[in-house]
């Protein structure tokens, strides 16, 4: 496969989702900047990037896209383009709005609300068009591809009969933006939407028929963030590699955790998989499985299966029971605030 420079590749990011299914956090913070394992989901997917030695990133703005150009501004030294998706009209509608600034050459598209670790090197280069992929034991709830060995034969948005169980991760190589662009012009000049949006798969699929050849490439490592319990379990796979704090008098950690410069913990219990983010406070507290996001207060809690918003205050308190013979009590269940 002939390769070109990674520093040629233009990566676009869509990041204009609003992120319903991880309300309440989406209610004050855009999706892609939710809290995993210490920084924001946009910034493992950028910084993902720039270790590639891609020198030029388009991101997709849209919902609360002021949020995301600040954060862009205060953690990246290289100037990161932004592009505004006015309307929320679909993927397909947010790689269009790029076409101004990217109209030819190869690109790289990665969806800014899911990690990926692929073989970055199937991505990089060569004549045909990449579509990254994954087995999974439901495809209704996805994009799928029919494949013959790794060629492309036809991709479907969430079909009822799916032809194969190989999802699209959201992970795309194009040697050449132009046609890419076309497909999606005809698509909204048309009008012709799936399931109320301008799909990318429809596009893709009006390419495949005018003959442009596309091939699979498995992605093993996808970690969704569209909900809170999966966003958790992506939590916990990051966890594992990021370095752990140093200890904190009087407070047990419990690696995997990852506790920022800024917060502050005393007299609690961190761990496993907890993250704590810039200027939260924990005091009292036994917590696992849990994200506490910027600024927020948790006292005297026990939280486990739980993420707790930017500057939330969650206040509780240790309970004196006088328990039975043969008695029960189940204070379990996660919370999320």
């Amino acid at each position: 496969m002939a390769s070109i420079p990674a520093s040629k590749l233009v990566a676009i990011v869509p990041a204009a989702g609003v992120g319903t299914r991880l309300r309440p956090q989406t209610h004050t913070v855009p999706k892609a900047l939710v809290n995993v394992a210490g920084k924001p989901i946009l910034g493992h997917i950028l910084d993902a990037l720039l270790e590639q030695g891609i020198e030029r990133i388009v991101v997709v703005v849209g919902y609360m896209g002021e949020r995301i150009q600040e954060f862009l501004r205060e953690s990246y030294r290289m100037p990161i383009e932004v592009v505004h998706q006015s309307e929320r009209l679909g993927l397909g509608h947010a790689i269009g709005v790029t076409a101004p600034v990217v109209p030819t050459g190869p690109i790289l598209i990665v969806l800014g609300d899911t990690i990926v670790e692929p073989d970055w090197s199937a991505y990089l280069g060569g004549s045909e068009a990449v579509i990254g992929v994954k087995e999974v034991d439901d495809p209704r709830r996805f994009g799928v591809v029919e494949v013959r060995g790794e060629t492309v034969l036809r991709l479907i948005e969430k079909p009822a009969e799916p032809p194969s169980n190989l999802a699209i991760v959201g992970l795309y190589y194009f040697p050449e933006a132009a046609m890419l662009h076309a497909k999606l012009h005809e698509l909204m000049t048309a009008g012709r939407r799936t399931k109320g949006e301008f799909q990318l798969t429809d596009a893709l699929q009006a390419m495949l028929e005018s003959g442009v050849r596309m091939r699979i490439s498995a992605v093993e490592g996808w970690f969704d963030c569209g909900k809170p319990e999966t966003l958790l379990q992506t939590n916990q796979h990051m966890l594992r590699r990021v370095p752990q704090p140093a200890p904190i008098p009087g407070v047990t950690l419990v690696a995997p955790v990852f506790v920022a410069p800024t917060a502050r913990i005393e007299k609690s219990i961190l761990g496993p998989d907890v993250s704590v983010a810039d200027g939260a406070v924990i005091r009292r507290s036994i917590i696992r499985n849990a994200i506490i996001n910027e600024g927020a207060l948790v006292e005297d809690m026990l939280l486990e299966r739980s993420v707790v918003g930017e500057s939330a205050i969650v206040r509780g308190s240790f309970q004196r029971l006088n328990v039975g013979d043969s008695s029960e009590v189940d204070l379990s269940g996660g919370l999320q605030v």
